[in-house]
């Protein structure tokens, strides 16, 4: 014979449900008077005890804003990144299909519009039919308790407040009553229905109706239809369990139960529910990936945030501003040309390779106002070291990637160019420059008229030949000695200074002769800006990701306008393009790499001590783009790229033009399309030739007295060596460029020394060869690999 159900409800049992009733029935009493159940004492809870809890719980339950996702747009608008720490997109009840608010009604809280805080007859039907049943099949909670609970789950922000906000206690249930009642005597049943159908969890990481339909079906909450709505109603109960992506058959079980009792209530018709029954689930599911990584600008996006969290703007801590940027629900406009950052990427990617023994880095600023336009790097953004991946953003300053950069070679040379052009130093200024030169660090100035307090001798070499230049050739050729001597003009504090006002990070080690040849670390956007600042005419402007923050509600929080000064004087900045577009001219190391555009545009090469890093800044007029390869193992130390297979080209030797040049010009060439076609003004002519002054006739003169007449005349003497003279020994023989010729003021003039006797021509014989006397400008030709101390190459 079959058991009867009967031998189930033993004694225990019995109690066991009757005390359920008594807690109910409690309850019930404190809201409805008369429903009481007499027999309360049975476990010793009565109306009073019950009523007296509910009397210590605060009536009113703050609903804090929900958290939202956050948007980091391009600028056409296009979605960079989604940041949350819950996928959530708040919409008011009006923008959700009114299939939809029908179809989660019908499945949890039939009468919502009927009821108060507590159904009543939905509680006591869920409570017979689930002892009856032994177990739990129904849910009693209306609508505005689930949401009083997912409110306070939500709001937890201890330990303990998630665990009494999920307690299987009944105290929790009071809880959630006293508040269910604040909440209905509060809020209109919409704003309740509103914010439940926001907060609910769906599954596969999506929150809230919106999110939800976008993940599952590829359309806003607004156009659900009737197997999509019935499908997310159904996943409330238990999103994990009938998550259709993970547990389809589940899924389209629960959500035929949602569609069936749609039909019973009359909500939709018979047909209607098994024509949606028989259909599949029809999912369309797009995925909203979280972070930077999948962006299509990561290191961008990395940046972007870093710079946001720096501001003090958007929250007194870290915290509170991260806070915001991951729950907020924000729309970020940045500054990014994705046309531009799939330019740069391409190059970069196709020039450095990830598992190389190298770093390539690509960095974009529009001058004038400081728009970062495109960051990229040869090292993908992820974890896996095996591809070559890092969370290191090597293109940005330290504060914003905890890269620490690398030396930036001749690049720097361009601080110690526009402090002689300020100075006054006209571009015709003629310097001798021979492969080497040895200067005592002590005649450098500093800062406040004190020379550099140091005994060493630095003696830089030349890697791109010797002579004697102006400052138009001495800056196309990148001649250390000629920068070397120009930087002795000028002192140390004014390139020093300059360096740090466009963002360079100068440290006091660095404030020494080599300078001029970048022994300071850096980044691409670091240097972008500087560049970008001769692009402006002097007007130097901070780089920034980001033009305008709103919040949810689309109201403008935080605005980034250009941060702007102008640290150079126009004709100082124009007389600095005049020279470098010459690097982009017949002749130059750009145009002799290649590198030359359809329109105008100016560089400069960078190599450094070992060839550990090159170089090429390159700009027009309405763009700077700073291109970078380092030599560096898979933890960032520096290594020499000579030797080294990178994007795989073996380099022999690495220089500026050669090596980072070409992946400069590979994503210029694609972006000069997009850029307005400008060009550079024409420097001033008083900047160019300076004051054309006499050089004296001081011939027999003492060396000491023809130097003070020098410099009194505008020159800059330098002795030379001892030469055939009839002059006194020790006296002036003569003059180089010679007296009476007319020479720019800063040029220099070298003495050379009579030793007392006459010069005297050699006889010629038939097996001489003529040798001449020279001028004392070299050959041009050297080739010196070292500089002292470590210091930047220069050169190509």
């Amino acid at each position: 014979m079959p058991s009867r159900r009967t031998d189930r409800l033993r004694p225990a049992s019995i109690a066991s449900h009757l005390g359920v009733m008594v807690a109910v029935a409690a309850v019930m009493g404190v809201l409805v008077a008369g429903l009481a159940i007499p027999f309360a004492a049975v476990t010793g809870l009565s109306t009073r005890t019950v009523a007296d809890g509910m009397d210590k719980i605060p009536s009113d339950l703050t609903a804090e804003p929900l958290a939202q996702r956050t948007r980091l747009l391009g600028r056409d608008g296009a979605v960079l990144a989604t940041l949350y720490d819950q996928n959530r997109v708040n919409v008011p009840l009006a923008k959700v299909a009114p299939i939809m608010r029908k179809a989660i009604i019908a499945i949890e809280d039939y009468r919502f519009y009927q009821h108060g805080a507590l159904d009543l007859k939905g509680t006591m039907r869920a409570f017979v039919t689930n002892q009856a049943s032994g177990g739990s099949t129904q849910g009693g909670s209306s609508i505005t308790q689930q949401m009083v609970k997912m409110t306070l789950v939500n709001q937890a922000k201890t330990k303990a407040e998630q665990q009494a906000a999920t307690a299987d206690t009944y105290q929790r249930k009071i809880n959630e009553l006293r508040y269910a009642i604040a909440f209905e005597e509060k809020y209109s049943k919409d704003w309740i229905l509103e914010r439940y159908l926001n907060i609910a969890y769906f599954g596969d990481g999506a929150y809230g109706i919106e999110a939800a339909s976008r993940h599952y079906f590829s359309r806003p909450a607004s156009d659900l239809t009737l197997r999509q709505a019935a499908l997310l109603a159904g996943l409330v109960k238990n999103p994990t369990g009938y998550d259709p992506t993970n547990n389809p058959d589940r899924a389209r079980e629960r959500r035929n139960i949602v569609l069936t009792r749609m039909a019973q209530l009359n909500v939709v018709s018979q047909s209607e529910a098994q024509k949606a029954e028989s259909q599949p689930l029809g999912l369309k599911v797009t995925a909203t990936r979280n972070g930077c990584v999948s962006s299509a600008a990561p290191f961008f996006c990395d940046y972007a945030i870093q710079y946001l969290l720096a501001d003090t703007g958007l929250g007194k801590t870290i915290e509170d501003r991260r806070r915001l940027l991951f729950s907020g629900g924000l729309t970020i406009k940045t500054t990014v040309d994705l046309r531009y950052q799939r330019a740069a990427d391409d190059s970069v990617s196709r020039h450095v390779h990830p598992t190389d023994q190298a770093i390539g880095g690509l960095a974009m600023v529009v001058p004038g106002t400081g728009e970062v336009r495109a960051l990229a790097q040869s090292r993908p953004m992820g974890s896996s070291k095996k591809k070559g991946e890092t969370y290191l953003n090597y293109v940005v300053p330290k504060r914003y990637g905890d890269a620490n950069g690398f030396q930036a070679g001749s690049t720097f040379k361009a601080f110690v160019l526009s402090a002689a052009i300020t100075q006054g130093i006209p571009l015709s200024t003629q310097i001798s420059s021979p492969q080497t030169v040895s200067i005592p660090e002590n005649r450098y100035r500093v800062c406040n008229g004190h020379y550099l307090l140091s005994t060493d001798v630095w003696s830089p070499e030349n890697s791109t030949g010797s002579g004697t230049f102006d400052l138009y050739k001495g800056t196309q050729l990148s001649v250390n000695t000629f920068f070397a001597q120009l930087e002795e003009r000028t002192g140390l504090c004014a390139p020093t200074t300059l360096a740090k006002k466009m963002g360079v990070n100068v440290p006091d080690r660095d404030v020494v002769g080599p300078f001029t040849l970048g022994v300071t670390d850096v980044d691409p956007l670091t240097m972008a800006g500087v560049y970008a600042t001769f692009g402006a005419r002097g007007k130097w402007c901070e780089p920034r990701p980001v033009s305008t923050v709103l919040n949810s509600a689309g109201k403008t929080i935080e605005d980034y306008p250009a941060k702007c000064q102008q640290l150079l004087r126009t004709d100082v900045a124009d007389a600095v393009n005049d020279i470098l577009k010459g690097v982009q001219e017949p002749g130059g190391f750009g145009y002799d790499a290649g590198l030359a555009l359809a329109q105008q545009s100016a560089g400069k090469t960078g190599t450094t001590s070992d060839n550990k890093a090159v170089w090429f800044d390159g700009y027009t007029p309405n763009l700077a783009t700073v291109a970078m390869i380092a030599g560096a193992n898979s933890l960032g130390h520096p290594l020499s790229l000579n030797g080294q297979t990178v994007g795989g080209v073996y380099i022999e030797g690495a220089h500026g033009s050669t090596t980072a040049g070409p992946m400069w010009g590979d994503a210029m060439k694609v972006i000069q399309d997009y850029l307005p076609d400008e060009t550079f003004s024409s420097p001033n002519p008083q900047t160019i030739q300076g004051q054309s002054v006499l050089v004296p006739s001081l011939g027999g003169q003492g060396t000491d007295a023809a130097g003070a007449a020098l410099r009194q005349a505008g020159f800059v003497p330098v002795v030379g060596p001892t030469v055939d003279s009839s002059y006194p020994a020790g006296t002036v023989a003569y003059l180089s460029p010679g007296s009476g010729t007319s020479v720019g003021t800063g040029s220099t003039v070298t003495i050379y020394v009579s030793d007392g006797t006459p010069y005297v021509a050699p006889q010629p014989t038939p097996q001489a060869q003529p040798n001449g006397n020279g001028d004392g400008n070299g050959n041009g030709n050297g080739k010196g690999r070292k500089n002292g101390r470590g210091n930047g190459r220069g050169g190509r």
